[in-house]
């Protein structure tokens, strides 16, 4: 296991350190191979990490930014991570990178997951960033426990995107249709950070680490996968970020 927890005392310290190593695998990238490309999720933890990222004086012109999973709505509905990442990382220095939305005009997310793998593949890879986040029922991505499509996404093998069906609960909301990143899609993966707020998601974290299936807590795939290096930026309180 190549799992890496580090711990900061606040929110600001954790996105100051995790920036600077973004930016230094970015940089290194587009130095080494001419492009460089990064995979971000939604949700509130990461906002002021992106916007931090924002500001970075790279060449975003040569950096493909990719959603790691979205809910199916449109760009400009409540719950679109697309908007998220427009509003909080896809601007000032940023806003010329070569962006990657999941949501499509189909009318489903397994009607589209074949057409966005494909589209994919024009991003290059393997991804030298990749910014995850968990909640308090061990999900990462839109991997959600017990979900119809689950064990596809979670294929080392198998397509770069992939249809996923959740469960409701209080965690996914009216939000059950998903498209996902899949476990191949993060082969080869240079930086895998998963941002962990407050103590709960802490609590979450290590029971994920004990025995389980990971159906139940698909955060499991990530933290048992020995070809996977995951750091864990972990802080304390939410109020403290």
């Amino acid at each position: 296991m190549t799992l890496a927890i580090r711990d900061f005392a606040s929110g600001a310290q954790a996105d100051i350190a995790l920036a600077g190593e973004i930016e230094q695998a970015l940089r290194t990238a587009l130095r080494t191979r001419g492009r460089a490309s990064m995979a971000v999720s939604g949700g509130s933890t990461p906002q002021r990490l992106y916007q931090r990222i924002s500001r970075l004086q790279l060449d975003w012109s040569r950096v493909s930014v990719v959603l790691a999973d979205e809910r199916w709505v449109d760009p400009g509905i409540a719950g679109s991570n697309e908007t998220f990442i427009r509003e909080n990382l896809l601007q000032g220095e940023a806003a010329t990178a070569r962006f990657y939305g999941l949501k499509t005009a189909d009318p489903s997310p397994r009607d589209a997951a074949q057409t966005v793998s494909r589209k994919l593949l024009n991003c290059p890879l393997p991804f030298d960033v990749v910014v995850l986040g968990m909640g308090n029922d061990g999900h990462t991505l839109s991997w959600f426990p017990d979900a119809t499509g689950l064990e596809a996404a979670l294929e080392r093998d198998g397509p770069l995107a992939a249809a996923i069906t959740a469960r409701p609960s209080a965690v996914t909301g009216p939000h059950t249709e998903r498209l996902t990143l899949t476990r191949a899609a993060l082969e080869q993966a240079n930086l895998v950070a998963l941002l962990i707020h407050g103590e709960q998601k802490r609590a979450v974290l290590e029971h994920a680490r004990a025995p389980g299936p990971v159906s139940a807590m698909p955060i499991r795939a990530l933290i048992r996968d020995t070809a996977l290096k995951l750091c864990v930026y972990s802080v304390p309180s939410p109020e403290k970020a």
